[in-house]
């Protein structure tokens, strides 16, 4: 299957490493881990997933997993 066609069936799209180097974590301020498989960015500090829907990382903590949960 191409990237095409995932993107196409809602999958996963890539998040642009440029803004993977700017974003932090939105409680800590600290920086943040890209888990493709997952399609999260972790806060290590916080405990927190936050998680990237089409692409767009979604940084409300109301929206992030706990981490303590899993």
């Amino acid at each position: 299957m191409s990237d095409n066609e995932e993107n196409t069936r809602g999958a996963r799209m890539e998040v642009d490493p440029k803004l993977l180097e700017i974003l932090v974590c939105p409680v800590t301020k600290t920086t943040l881990r890209y888990d493709r498989t997952k399609q999260e960015l972790i806060s290590e500090k916080a405990r927190l997933a936050f998680p990237i829907r089409d692409g767009i990382p979604i940084m409300l903590v109301d929206e992030a997993r706990s981490l303590d949960d899993a």
